[in-house]
């Protein structure tokens, strides 16, 4: 796990030096995600130079070091990840060329897998999340690449004619003649999702590589005011029509026993570092499942958990029940609520550009923490996306096929009585019915679920139902007078019937790159932590994708088949609760410790300076004071985007 940089000159103006200097720069910005070494090479003729900073996980001594040349000496390349299982890829070069290994590497199999086959060649055989720039000395070509679901980041844009790339934008910002200018559109989609959907970033002038893309340019071709558009070398929506066409229905008997056996050698293939090697562990579904399956293809692994009871979130005592279950070293991280307000200000260093997701604060904690432990851990991220764990992914169609009917005037009057109550009012509602009804009947944060609903009711169609669940901002423009576009998912989505699936396929081609996975891997990476994630090995999402959907949801339950999985591991009472979120309590922090600082950032004067609308802002700030509304995400979303400009 590293960061990567570089910079290709198309008219050869820049001396190989020059080039040197301003990758060695760029890569300096990216430290924390590679504390333990760097190195830059430069073209001797001109033209390419690339950057890098090394965490050391696998071969740590001198010959894992980068930027590395291929075997035949070909190419040249930095690489940001890790390529699971290389050992086997090492074998296979073995037997079709002989190759005088100098280490054992994984970007050095990488390397010879670029020798053999190619860019593309290398990419399909590997199981790897990766970041990659390959120069190729013979067509003097760079190729930019990254991995199937995007766990990798890598960004790309101009300045001064040069076309820069790196591990976080902020390495191309590096160069002075970076230009930030606000993409308007970009802004508009940040307060809608919390996040920036790819391909735009926060500034007009870079890009982000979409998942499963790679970008080929020649430096004879790289000149232009544009960026060139890059190509899938892996397309989600290939596998999700593959997998809806070759869809086995009923259920074949054997399924759970496959996925059980692919896990595994998920899991298998991510336990392999030479450095130490843990495993965050919540209690629930998805990461009890990793670590279980941790545990039963190697010794006991070493296990953290935050606890946060100021907060409201204490998922411990799950946590330590699977892991005496399983007979983990476990380890307990308790963080105060002064410990999580003091982190805030780093979040919008961290993410380079505005990010609004409030679980980023704790994850970042836990990274930090778990990082004077171990430098690799395991995680149970994907399981939502993969296999339909999100209140919404189980809700939201149900409600839709019960009102969708309705006329439209109809579920508008509806909306109005579902949102007139205040927050309070619901929890008051929820209370009293606690007492005559059973606890399974218990709805957590009913009045915030209301307003969903309310939302849910308004819908149109598909993608305001799907936006309606997931909005900050349901509509951007009030605030900036820019509309948000839909997001880029592809052309992968016209081929899926059915509000369910669709809406899956959208949580795994953009929220899971865009927010889960950025989430994690800022979080972790800001303090040289590397995080793997198991369930979103590309085998498991192929598979998952030629399952039934009652496979993943049935009777009102997400991740079915997964919990069959987990059976055969931890008896289902130790991870049988309802599914509790990783967020900090943004709407009493708002009113309580964080209220002086919010107040700032929302002032008018603020707000308009940064191009918004005070207004709207202004009165869903006025709702949250008065309690008549709950209005925390939203306002969140504001902050965030206040706070990372005061970065630049």
């Amino acid at each position: 796990m590293c960061g990567i940089a570089g910079v290709l000159d198309p008219t050869g103006t820049c001396s190989p030096d020059a080039l040197a200097h301003i990758a060695q720069t760029m890569a300096a910005t990216l430290g924390h995600r590679g504390p333990d070494d760097g190195g830059v090479w430069a073209d001797p003729s001109g033209r390419i130079a690339l950057g890098f900073r090394r965490l050391a996980v696998v071969d740590p001594g001198a010959t894992g070091s980068q930027p590395m040349r291929s075997p035949s000496g070909r190419y040249v390349a930095v690489f940001n990840g890790e390529v699971y299982g290389y050992e086997r890829l090492r074998e296979k070069l073995d037997t079709v060329d002989r190759v005088r290994w100098r280490g054992h590497s994984d970007t050095e199999v990488l390397l010879a897998a670029v020798d053999r086959w190619g860019v593309r060649g290398a990419l399909s055989r590997s199981n790897a999340m990766l970041a990659l720039a390959v120069w190729d000395s013979t067509t003097r070509t760079l190729t930019l690449a990254r991995d199937r679901l995007g766990e990798k980041p890598l960004y790309y844009g101009r300045a001064d004619g040069l076309l820069i790339f790196g591990s976080e934008l902020k390495a191309l910002r590096a160069l002075p003649s970076f230009d930030t200018a606000i993409d308007d559109q970009a802004l508009a989609q940040y307060l809608r999702h919390t996040f920036v959907p790819h391909p735009r970033t926060i500034f007009r002038s870079a890009r982000m590589m979409p998942p499963g893309s790679l970008l080929e340019v020649r430096a004879s071709d790289a000149g232009g005011a544009t960026c060139p558009d890059p190509e899938r070398w892996w397309d989600l929506g290939d596998v999700a029509a593959d997998g809806i066409a070759d869809r086995r229905e009923p259920l074949a008997g054997d399924a759970v026993d496959e996925l059980d056996e692919l896990l595994r050698d998920s899991v298998a293939l991510r336990r392999v570092a030479d450095v130490p090697l843990g495993a965050f562990l919540s209690g629930g579904v998805d990461s009890s499942t990793v670590v279980a399956l941790l545990q039963a293809v190697g010794t006991p692994p070493r296990t953290f958990t935050v606890a946060m009871p100021e907060l409201g979130y204490d998922e411990s005592a799950h946590a330590r029940s699977v892991a005496h279950h399983l007979g983990t070293d476990h380890t307990e991280i308790a963080l105060s609520a002064t410990d999580a307000l003091a982190a805030i200000p780093r979040l919008a260093t961290l993410y380079d550009e505005p990010f609004a997701d409030p679980s980023a604060l704790p994850t970042h904690l836990l990274s930090t923490e778990a990082r004077r432990h171990v430098t690799v851990c395991l995680s149970g991220d994907g399981g939502d996306e993969v296999f339909g764990g999100y209140n919404r992914q189980v809700a939201g169609p149900t409600l839709w096929r019960r009102v969708s009917w309705l006329p439209g005037p109809a579920r508008a009057l509806a909306a109005r009585a579902v949102l007139a109550p205040s927050p309070a009012s619901w929890t008051r509602a929820a209370r009293e019915a606690r007492r005559v009804l059973p606890r399974s009947a218990d709805i957590p944060n009913l009045g915030d679920k209301a307003q969903k609903v309310g939302e849910v009711l308004r819908a149109e169609g598909f993608d305001d139902l799907y936006t309606g669940l997931a909005a900050a901002w349901l509509n951007p423009a009030e605030l900036t007078g820019v509309a948000a576009a839909p997001v880029t998912a592809g052309p992968g989505i016209d081929g899926i019937d059915g509000v369910e699936e669709r809406m899956l396929y959208l949580d795994t081609a953009v929220t899971l790159p865009d927010g889960m996975l950025t989430k994690v891997d800022r979080a972790s990476m800001g303090t040289g932590l590397e995080v793997r994630v198991p369930l979103l090995d590309h085998r498991v999402v192929e598979f998952a994708w030629r399952l039934p959907y009652t496979a993943k949801v049935r009777r009102g339950r997400g991740k079915w088949i997964l919990r069959q999985v987990l059976d055969r591991y931890v008896p289902r009472g130790l991870v049988e609760r309802p599914k509790m979120g990783f967020d900090p309590p943004v709407d009493a922090w708002l009113r309580g410790p964080l209220r002086d600082w919010a107040g700032d950032l929302l002032a008018p004067p603020a707000l308009t300076d940064a191009g918004i609308d005070p207004a709207p802002v202004r009165r869903r700030w006025a709702e949250h004071q008065a309690g008549t509304r709950n209005r925390g995400y939203a306002l969140w979303t504001v902050l965030m985007y206040q706070a990372w400009r005061d970065t630049l």
